[in-house]
C-alpha cells in the first residue's frame, strides 16, 4: 500500500536531492504531493535542472492527510522555515512520530519547529553546528536514521543511503 509523502518545496531547491529521492519513492508506489505557497505555482531547482508543479498550496492541506514528510535541501528549507504555516506543518509529523525525510539543509526547517532537541541526526556541515544547538546529537555520516522516525543526509553523494533507509520506514 503506498503511502502519501508530503513535499514542502519552494524556489532555490537542490534539484537532484529532490527529483532522485521522488523518483525512488514513486517506482516503490508511493504519491509524493508537493506543496508550496500556492497550487500550480512552478518552482525551480538552483541549478535550473528541474521544475516542479506545485500540487497543493499550504493553506489547503492538513498534514492529518499524510504519511510521511520529505524536505529537500538546497536554499528551499531555508526560505520556508521563515514561515509559520510551514514550521507548523514540519512540527506536527515530528510531534506524532509520523516518518520525517530531511537531506542536505532540510533540517533547517526542523531546527526552526524545535524538534531536533535529543534527536541522532546530520545535515550539510554548515549547518551541523546549528543543529547541536537546537540539541541534535550531529554525527558526521551518509544518513543517520532515528527512533525509526527521521531520516536525515547530508549532500547529494548521500542520495542512495537516504533513500535505503527512507524507503525502508515506508513499508
Amino acid at each position: 500500500m503506498g503511502k502519501k509523502i508530503a513535499t514542502v518545496i519552494t524556489d532555490m531547491f537542490e534539484d537532484i536531492e529532490f527529483t532522485n529521492p521522488a523518483k525512488a519513492f514513486k517506482d516503490a508506489g508511493h504519491e509524493i504531493i508537493t506543496i508550496a505557497d500556492e497550487k500550480g505555482k512552478q518552482v525551480v531547482g538552483k541549478n535550473k535542472e528541474a521544475t516542479v508543479t506545485i500540487d497543493k498550496g499550504i493553506d489547503d492541506v492538513d498534514p492529518n492527510d499524510y504519511d510521511a514528510l520529505f524536505i529537500p535541501g538546497g536554499f528551499s528549507p531555508d526560505q520556508l522555515r521563515a514561515d509559520d504555516r510551514y514550521v507548523a506543518f514540519a512540527k506536527h509529523f515530528m510531534d506524532e512520530k509520523k516518518p520525517v525525510f530531511a537531506i542536505c539543509h532540510g533540517p533547517q526547517l526542523l531546527i526552526t519547529a524545535k524538534t531536533l532537541e535529543g534527536r541522532d541526526a546530520t545535515g550539510y556541515k554548515s549547518i551541523q553546528v546549528d543543529m547541536e544547538y537546537a540539541g541534535a546529537k550531529v554525527a558526521d555520516e551518509e544518513v543517520v536514521v532515528c527512533q525509526n522516525q527521521l531520516v536525515t543526509s547530508r549532500q547529494p553523494d548521500d542520495i542512495p543511503a537516504f533513500n535505503r533507509e527512507s524507503l525502508n520506514l515506508l513499508k
